[in-house]
Parts: structure tokens; sequence; C-alpha cells
């Protein structure tokens, strides 16, 4: 008497999408929580494929022997789905990841073991997420539940084989902050120059000397903080707090005063 199990299936590689591994969820408010994963199966991997049907047809035996009365119903819900087609709940089309695939759910009331190349068990969630490759334990069965009748799946271990694009949002580090090259460059600070005052002109106030030539500028008042140059290539920095001297004029000869006598 063989002991194989025929509802039982471990797949080859396939993708997981709404991964729910590490803690219960329920897909619907009042279901009880359930660990889950939805499987692509690529339909190029046609040997999978038989192992599923193979199981399917096993699971709907026992059905009609033990779930369903010694009758198959004639509406009976099979749970692998054509992702290339709509999804059964609302009619939608699945999702572009299920294009080419084969999609099915498989849900455990209990944690199951995930683990990785190594057989190392993975603890690391972070590590466990939907667009990952797999390959996962189901197991076909019949129900008959509140006059619903049809084949489950059950979801088994479960072994990760390799990295893949995340699905449902996940976000990659290079997207969040950038591939430039160098990382963090902070801006570049700006500065404000001071702002220079003019003092009020007095009543009755006439200039005299250059100040009364047609076309004198009086020179331009300090800037604090800013280079000023006494030789070509040599800047020298005035620091804040002292204000470079403005030139003076000799009232009588409009010349810049030098030290010398006013006049000469």
């Amino acid at each position: 008497m063989s002991n194989v199990d025929l509802q039982h299936v471990v797949t080859g590689r396939v993708r997981l999408s709404f991964v729910h591994l590490f803690e219960a969820y329920a897909h619907q408010p009042g279901n009880e929580p359930k660990f889950s994963a939805t499987i692509l199966l690529p339909k190029s991997d046609i040997a999978t494929r038989q192992k599923i049907d193979a199981a399917i047809n096993a699971a709907i035996q026992d059905g009609v022997s033990s779930k369903w009365n010694g009758a198959r119903p004639p509406l009976l819900a099979i749970p692998i789905h054509d992702g290339d087609g709509v999804r059964p709940s609302d009619g939608m089309p699945f999702g572009d990841e299920c294009k080419g695939h084969w999609v099915f759910t498989a849900s455990s009331k209990q944690a199951q073991e995930i683990i990785d190349l190594g057989m190392n068990k993975i603890m690391n969630q972070t590590e466990v997420y939907s667009g990952m490759y797999a390959r996962v334990s189901v197991r076909f069965f019949a129900y008959n539940t509140n006059g619903k009748k049809g084949v489950g799946c059950g979801l088994g271990p479960v072994q990760k084989l390799e990295d893949g694009e995340p699905l449902g949002g996940r976000m990659s580090a290079a997207a969040a902050f950038g591939d430039a090259p160098g990382g963090y460059a902070p801006p570049a600070p700006v500065y404000q120059q001071q702002p220079t005052y003019a003092a009020p002109a007095q009543p009755g106030y006439a200039p005299t000397g250059p100040a009364a030539q047609p076309g004198y500028a009086p020179p331009a008042a300090p800037v604090y903080g800013q280079p000023v140059y006494t030789q070509p290539g040599q800047p020298q920095v005035q620091q804040p707090g002292q204000p470079q001297q403005p030139v003076q004029y000799d009232p009588i000869t409009g010349k810049p005063l030098t030290g010398g006598v006013m006049g000469l």
C-alpha cells in the first residue's frame, strides 16, 4: 500500500504575492485570520501544472466519498485561475504581475516554516515579501462549508529561492533617495549681504569741495564680510565689526588726503 499523498504538491520556481507568512491576516472583515500567500505559477512550468491537476482530481475523489454524499457537485469551486483572465471575486483583470501565470492562493491556520536555500530557517521578516521567488509545499483538499463546495489549497513550508522586484508598493532605497554618486550633497549656502545705510540730509546743508562738483559720487559704504582687494590676486577679507575706512578728500583741492597738509 502506497503512502504517497496524491493531494500534495511541491511547486517549481514560483513568485509570491500578497504574502502574509509571519502574521495571520483576514482578507475579508469577519473572516478567520490565516497565514497565506498568492502563488504565481508560470504557464511554462507544465510539469508543476500537471501535478496540481492530479492533486485537484485526487481531492475531488476524496470529496465525493467524504464530503459530498457520494456525488460530485455540479458547481465546484476550483482554486487555480488564469492570470491572463479576470478575478473570480469581482470580474476585474488580474494585475500585470499575473500575466503569463496560473494564480492560486494557499493558506493555513498555523504558521509554516520559511527556509532559505541552505535549509536555514528565515527569521528576518524583511527577507520575505511579495515579489520574491520560492518553492512552496501545498495540499489540495475538498470542503463543504456553509453550503459552499469546492477544492481548497492548504499552505505548507516555503523555501525562498531568490529575491525579485517587490510588489505591493515596496520601494527600494535607490528609488527613495536617488543614485547620484557620492551620496547626499547638502545645498550650497546662500549669504545675504549686510544692508548699507546713508545718513539723512541735514536741513540747510550744502556740500562743499569735491562733493559740490558735478558728477561727484560719494564713496561706497563698506560691506562687511566681503573681500577687499588691495593688490591684484591678493584678496584681503574685511572682518565683521571692522569697517573699511572711507577715503577722505581735501575740501580745497579735491584730492584724496594722504596724511599731508590741506590745500597742498
